[in-house]
């Protein structure tokens, strides 16, 4: 009897500590309004970044593969310029896939063009799904429902973390179909935190095509790093911010 009791008492004080883990109970807005306290504060700091990323599509029909090593460079103002370090594979694929990904990128990482596509009230409408755990760090769970139909917006879910406010998981699909040859795309992207900045970790997108079938996109971040104080005196003007991806 006292071992039965003492187990139960064990699984009750287990069951305390995993409550005691959960983070307090949020509506949306709030989560999304820390969320953007949270960017404006590391705005503020007035620091861009640098990182490198390995971008690997496969296509199963055709038996295809592009890879594509690539340096980025984001400015105080959150424009990002990239440099393609070495490519192989097919080279259709590598000129008309990944590099018009990172003309895409590229563009929408304009200071005036960003506001549009940023996760915000603007854009977005959120509703509030529960909390979770990922690499055992506690997170809220939100839908995402974009308010227009923009190939540049997503459907789909976030996971915030509880601490920091920052987007530690995000998954969907464009708002919009990018075009008539695509029947639907689908993105899993994780990001990790490196000091007090949260930089993306992967990216993983499934594309089913008209002609060309099933396409994965693999992208993996890496190296990526806050740039130095000095760096930036020397090179950009005061008064910019950082962006995250």
């Amino acid at each position: 009897m006292r071992m039965q009791t003492f187990v139960a008492f064990l699984a009750l004080e287990s069951a305390t500590m995993c409550h005691a883990q959960q983070p307090p109970i949020r509506y949306a807005d709030d989560v999304i309004t820390r969320l953007l306290e949270h960017n404006s504060q590391r705005d503020k700091s007035g620091r861009g970044y640098t990182g490198t990323r390995r971008y690997v599509l496969e296509n199963q029909k055709f038996n295809k593969r592009a890879e594509m090593l690539v340096n980025v460079k984001c400015d105080r103002d959150g424009t990002k310029h990239f440099e393609v370090i070495s490519e192989d594979g097919w080279k259709s694929a590598n000129k008309r896939v990944i590099r018009k990904m990172l003309e895409s990128e590229t563009e929408t990482s304009q200071p005036q063009i960003r506001p549009s596509t940023s996760l915000s009230p603007e854009n977005y409408r959120f509703q509030m799904l529960g909390s979770d755990f990922v690499e055992a760090r506690p997170v809220y769970v939100l839908q995402v429902l974009p308010k227009r139909e923009d190939k540049y917006l997503f459907e789909g879910r976030i996971w915030v973390d509880a601490e920091d406010f920052a987007v530690v998981r995000a998954e969907g699909k464009p708002a919009k179909n990018p075009s008539f040859w695509t029947r639907s795309v689908h993105f899993v992207q994780q990001y990790q935190k490196s000091g007090s900045f949260w930089f993306p970790s992967s990216t993983e997108s499934v594309t089913e095509a008209r002609i060309f079938g099933k396409t994965d996109v693999t992208i993996s971040y890496f190296d990526y790093q806050p740039n130095s104080c000095s760096t930036m005196e020397r090179s950009v003007p005061d008064g910019a911010v950082i962006e995250s991806e």
